[in-house]
């Protein structure tokens, strides 16, 4: 199994030289660099650690000495990877978006958008009450009582108000549309979890880990228009 950290930058459309029309969100791949190493003897479990975004300010000590250990430059971000193809990269070594290619078939994990403390209409699209004829009831929660033997408390399950959002999600089965590792950039079909300049996670596909995608190679246009918002991005990265 592969796996990589990224940024998502955007959803934009590229085109195949016959005209076919691909839907994809650009991923910003920067080198993970590899700053520990996890083992099943000295940790109970196998992994690497890695660094992502470089980070000049506001680095504890701590941190500070790992990096120093690994002889790497400080990183904003630090993540822990799992996978066959990822175990075999050194303390110091960077892994790149090159471990991917044009096909693969892939899951992608972000973070969803925060939406606050939300009542019930708007987090599990509760009914909302009558509108007219002097109802005092348009947005509240509704009955708490249960209908059976013990209804001397609210039954957990009860959907209630509370925050909405920020939610660990997985999207299973997406296409890598194409890699650019002179770009740090890879294009995956469709969208992916999390809002604009998220980190995300993507790792080889769990349910059809062997699978291609056939895809059509694309028109050289459509690589600038793609590249374009990882480009702009970069120096937003560089002033953190």
């Amino acid at each position: 199994m592969k796996t990589i950290i990224g940024r998502k930058i955007g959803m934009t459309s590229v085109f195949a030289e016959d005209g076919t029309q691909y839907p994809v969100s650009v991923i910003e791949v920067l080198p993970n660099t590899v700053i520990q190493k996890k083992t099943v003897d000295k940790d109970g479990y196998e992994a690497v650690v890695v660094g992502y975004e470089p980070k000049k300010k506001n680095i504890t000590k701590a941190m500070k000495g790992v990096f120093d250990k690994a002889h790497s430059e400080t990183k904003a971000d630090v993540f822990e990877l799992k996978g066959d193809e990822v175990y075999k990269y050194e303390v110091g070594q960077d892994i790149l978006c090159s471990i991917f290619e044009a096909g693969d078939n892939v899951d992608v994990t972000g973070t969803s958008k925060g939406r606050g403390y939300s009542g019930i209409i708007k987090r599990y699209h509760a009914t909302i009450g009558p509108k007219g004829h002097g109802s005092g009831y348009h947005r509240q929660i509704g009955s708490l009582a249960t209908n059976g033997r013990t209804n001397n408390r609210v039954h957990p399950g009860k959907t209630m108000s509370g925050h909405h959002g920020h939610y660990t999600r997985t999207t299973l089965n997406l296409t890598v549309v194409a890699v650019y590792p002179d770009k740090n950039a890879i294009l995956i079909k469709g969208s992916v979890p999390g809002p604009n300049k998220s980190i995300i996670k993507i790792r080889t596909a769990t349910r059809d880990p062997n699978l291609k995608h056939a895809v059509k190679p694309l028109i050289n246009r459509t690589v600038a228009k793609a590249a374009a918002p990882v480009a702009e991005a970069a120096p937003a990265a560089e002033a953190k």
